[in-house]
């Protein structure tokens, strides 16, 4: 039988064209052993691949030379009949490829970049700045095809030395801080901005600080252009009298080594020892422990005692970490900063993700350390036989002040609903007073979402929030219980109609959005549990709408006054009853001086930030005054 002419070669073309693609049939395995089947097209020269940079990192244009000479090479082994049918199946191939690479992959490999090694486009590790090869040994025996390159870099990144490099690189906010714009606020006088301009330039990185900086500076327009040795009085109460930076190594229960970063800034001791919070957090930098003692230095001012700001902390995130870790860390931590701290130096006391556990292990590193047990830190009940109130009176105190606000304005809590943010100590203890008030809180929130009651939270249902905390659940799970309730993932509580807000989760949890959702809802007085809850812009919305703010340097000083009392008079046993007058006593005398000393430069009470402007004016000059008699310090 005789075959028709060029039959032969037609086979063994089809055959070579199968044994091509069968070549460039590659195969990723994932480390938990599922296969995706990733076929690209003859040539494997796909230029939307290299083009779709995954980190935003520049890509290079492929060798216009190598591209040409693939397409020789191809052209040699195939008749021309028989490449335009190779042509026709690859551009099938390719474009599904690229579709699924731009649908499937961008997500995936938002760790990778391509760049160009040695004339050869490459897929790199965007942590490690190497490409596959580098990782591991390649058993294709091949590094020069992308899928091979993906497939070695795939199981680099499920490797736990490249999870936690990743990790230590997303919780670095010092290198993605420089990206972030910091919102200049107008300011009515030269003078004042000349104040803000100068910080800009020493630490144009902290935006946190710097928003800091601008919002009191705002406040203090009228006294800084009535005395103008105010503007040299700001220069040198800007910059932090100590800041402290350190390591932290500690040993996981693997035995495996980690090394996080430390935190303290003594920020202003004119008026007396330092007291200030810790943090532990992903995202904890200079710039946030710059803001928060700054913050804490003028709410020290505005408290019944004579005592200066600190804050700090690091990078560490406890959340997951078993006990034992944690007290290696706390040990660590303390075995460097133990040098800065004393009763008449600093104490420091809780704050976000640092708790009575993490307290009582650093303050029991420190006893052994120094030797000796003079003082105790403000947090943990060690040392302090006395009220049982000391971690309520912050979120009391925020109560407190509302109270005090609403009656000014004839008015009470009893009937009015309340949104809170944050599920911690103080948002709980919100939630109590309120309660007990007669007032209808309807919400808390997390990382995660927001959860809204219809019906108020009540002291049963707050005991089964604090039980889910406990279990390190999700409040979703509160849903589950109570039907006329709801869960709202990646969403913040401000659009739920509401009479007065408690922001009492982190810094700049309500921006300009959120703000006139608050606004919309009805809300019309919001205290800050928080340091510097809203942003410029929020503050912006609230101001034009008559919104009535009570800053957290004035709402939250009962934290501070609990902490005296604990320090000075821990051998008097109170009853809650005694404990709660003095602190409403703190609270209103607080209050008070806020209100005069915005009357004092000609802020009128009903102003939506009188309190914000006079309880600044008042912390600032009484700093202003102890440093004046201290002279050039």
């Amino acid at each position: 039988m005789l075959l028709p002419a060029g039959g032969i070669g037609m086979t063994s073309t089809m055959d070579e064209i199968n044994m091509i693609q069968q070549a460039q049939r590659h195969h990723l395995v994932r480390e938990l052993g599922e296969e995706i089947d990733l076929e690209i097209g003859p040539g494997d020269d796909d230029h939307s691949f290299v083009h779709n940079s995954l980190l935003g990192v520049q890509s290079h244009e492929p060798s216009g030379k190598d591209h040409a000479d693939n397409k020789l090479m191809m052209g040699s082994q195939l008749s021309n009949e028989d490449q335009d049918l190779a042509k026709s199946q690859s551009a099938k191939r390719k474009k599904k490829v690229v579709k699924r690479w731009r649908e499937e992959w961008a997500d995936t490999y938002k760790w990778a970049y391509v760049d160009v090694k040695d004339g050869t486009p490459r897929i790199f590790c965007s942590v490690c700045r190497e490409y596959g090869r580098k990782h591991r040994r390649n058993p294709y025996g091949n590094e020069g095809s992308r899928n091979m390159q993906m497939s070695a870099l795939e199981e680099h990144n499920n490797s736990l030395l490249h999870k936690e490099a990743l990790r230590l690189q997303q919780a670095s906010k010092e290198k993605l801080i420089i990206d972030k714009p910091i919102f200049v606020k107008a300011l009515m006088s030269k003078t004042a901005g000349s104040i803000v301009e100068a910080a800009l330039r020493r630490d144009p990185h902290e935006a946190e600080f710097i928003q800091s900086v601008q919002e009191v500076v705002h406040s203090l327009e009228r006294v800084i252009s009535k005395n103008s040795n105010s503007v040299n009085t700001m220069e040198r109460l800007l910059e932090p009298e100590r800041t402290v930076i350190f390591r932290v190594p500690w040993i996981d229960d693997r035995g495996e080594t980690h090394v996080n970063r430390g935190y303290r800034v003594h920020f202003n001791q004119a008026l007396g020892p330092c007291r200030g919070g810790l943090r532990f957090h992903p995202l904890m930098n200079l710039s946030i422990a710059k803001f928060l003692s700054f913050e804490q230095t003028f709410k020290n001012a505005l408290s019944p005692y004579r005592l200066g700001g600190s804050s700090g902390g690091s990078d560490f995130d406890p959340k997951g970490k078993s006990d034992n870790e944690i007290m290696r860390f706390c040990q660590s931590f303390m075995n460097e900063l133990y040098r800065y701290l004393g009763p008449d130096k600093d104490l420091p006391s809780e704050e976000m993700g640092v708790g009575t556990r993490e307290m009582g292990y650093l303050y029991g590193q420190y006893r052994r350390l120094t030797g000796h047990s003079q003082g105790s830190f403000t947090g943990p009940r060690v040392n302090w036989p006395g009220s049982s109130l000391r971690t309520e009176a912050t979120g009391y105190g925020l109560v407190f002040f509302a109270q005090l606000m609403l009656a000014d304005m004839n008015k009470e809590l009893k009937g009015l609903r309340c949104a809170v943010s944050g599920s911690g100590k103080i948002s709980m203890h919100v939630l109590e007073k309120l309660i007990a008030y007669g007032a209808l809180p309807i919400t808390v929130s997390d990382s995660k979402g927001y959860l809204v009651d219809e019906d108020g939270f009540d002291f049963m249902k707050i005991s089964f929030l604090r039980d889910i905390k406990a279990q390190n659940r999700s409040l979703r799970d509160y849903s589950k219980t109570y039907a006329r309730s709801k869960y709202y993932d990646e969403s913040k509580p401000w659009n739920e109609t509401c009479d007065v807000a408690f922001p009492c989760a982190s810094q700049n949890e309500i921006d300009q959005s959120d703000a006139i959702n608050l606004v919309n809802s009805g809300c019309r007085i919001l205290v800050e549990g928080s340091n510097m809850p809203c942003t410029p812009e929020a503050v912006d919305v609230l101001r034009k709408a008559n919104v009535l703010v009570a800053p957290s340097m004035a709402a939250g000083v009962g934290g501070v006054v609990a902490g005296e009392l604990e320090l000075k008079e821990c051998n008097l046993n109170w009853s809650p009853e005694d404990f709660e007058s003095k602190l409403q006593e703190a609270m209103k005398q607080t209050y008070q001086r806020a209100l005069k000393s915005a009357a004092d430069f000609g802020y009128q009470k009903e102003s939506p930030e009188s309190l914000v402007h006079g309880a600044a004016i008042s912390a600032f000059l009484t700093i202003a005054s102890s440093m004046a008699d201290q002279g050039c310090v």
